[in-house]
């Protein structure tokens, strides 16, 4: 454990100083290269390199093993690559239109990439579920274009299959998966620990909300942030914050805050069946945090509630519910490939065998 001396105060009711608060190792040596995405770490031979990278860091091996998951654009197509990069005997890959392009594009996306990896052909890319292979496959990612997995798909799996989640077992959504359906068939859902030195995603949380903050104007040098958070987010994104030289200030609930000159607020509150901040919440910092920014980087908000009260909540377009204001393919390619490499692991290791450890890669639903 190392002692932690940023320029950041906390208060969570009666709470220490967070100058005074211990955290991981691995938080005083973030990944050296945050910021805005640049054309050169979107090239194939950069990307390539980051998978490589991950695949040796995590000891990814799909040896023997078929993976259903999607084919998309952007960082987010390194995911069918990663799983023929690491062995996998087929990888079907399936886009389907979505706002960020048509099928032609992820499959032209993946496509290239994977010739840059030179396993082009090793993955068949599809516009649908291939469901007569569905009998054979070894993992499922929980990823968009495959969502939501039903219980068609899920009681077509053989019973030694292993849904992917790619995300941490506490983040889960029952919307996605249809987890009864999978208890009932025994077949796992399994989390991925994206604290694990070897991935370390969680360390990418702070720049994120600083990049989600600069995107609604605010100067973060010397800026006061409240940082809403009920969940293991708020040290993470202090600390991203501290590193930009704001003052923030952590609490579990709008309810805790206390009145002062914020700049901004940022909510990151585990997403539930209502809204997170309601109308309630929107009348209390009108009255806390009048001339504050609202930035929604997790958790729901009731945006007429806080326009009527007198906010912009960014970013501008929602999310969708229980998703994230700003994805991690903001601060370019490495967090998704750390990602999805990470959720590909957690899964191989249940899948043969292994269980949920403390401290180690697989966390379960």
């Amino acid at each position: 454990m190392n002692s932690f001396h940023s320029p950041i105060s906390a208060a969570v009711s009666d709470a220490p100083m967070l100058g005074d608060t211990m955290l991981p190792p691995h938080l005083a040596t973030p990944p050296a290269k945050f910021g805005v995405k640049s054309e050169a770490e979107f090239l194939p031979t950069r990307l390539v390199a980051l998978m490589q990278q991950s695949i040796a860091a995590t000891g990814l091996d799909l040896t023997g093993l078929a993976v259903l998951t999607e084919a998309a654009t952007g960082a987010y197509a390194v995911t069918p690559v990663i799983a023929a990069m690491a062995g996998a005997r087929e990888v079907h890959a399936v886009a389907r239109p979505s706002r960020h392009g048509p099928v032609s594009v992820a499959h032209a996306t993946v496509e290239a990439l994977a010739q840059a990896a030179g396993v082009s052909g090793r993955i068949s890319l599809l516009d649908q579920v291939p469901e007569e292979r569905l009998g054979g496959i070894d993992i499922v990612t929980n990823s968009g274009h495959l969502r939501p997995l039903g219980v068609n798909l899920i009681e077509r799996l053989p019973p030694e299959a292993v849904i992917a989640l790619m995300f941490e077992a506490w983040e889960f959504r029952p919307e996605d998966i249809a987890l009864d359906a999978c208890r009932s068939r025994g077949i796992p859902v399994v989390g991925v620990n994206e604290r694990h030195p070897a991935i370390d995603v969680f360390a990418f949380l702070g720049p994120l909300a600083a990049a989600l903050l600069r995107d609604t104007g605010v100067t973060l040098a010397g800026s006061r942030v409240a940082v809403v958070c009920d969940n293991p987010f708020g040290l993470y994104l202090l600390q991203g914050l501290a590193d930009a030289e704001s003052f923030a200030w952590l609490f579990p609930d709008v309810s805790d805050m206390f009145a002062a000159d914020w700049d901004a607020v940022v909510v990151a509150l585990r997403p539930s069946a209502s809204m997170r901040l309601d109308e309630h919440d929107a009348h209390r910092l009108a009255e806390f945090a009048p001339e504050a920014c609202i930035a929604q980087f997790w958790g729901d908000i009731d945006r007429a509630a806080f326009c009527d009260a007198g906010f912009t909540v960014w970013p501008r377009q929602a999310p969708r519910p229980g998703h994230m204001g700003i994805l991690l393919s903001a601060l370019g390619p490495e967090p998704i490939v750390r990602l999805q490499t990470g959720g590909l692991r957690a899964a191989e290791w249940v899948r043969r065998g292994g269980g949920a450890v403390p401290g180690g890669f697989a966390q379960m639903v």
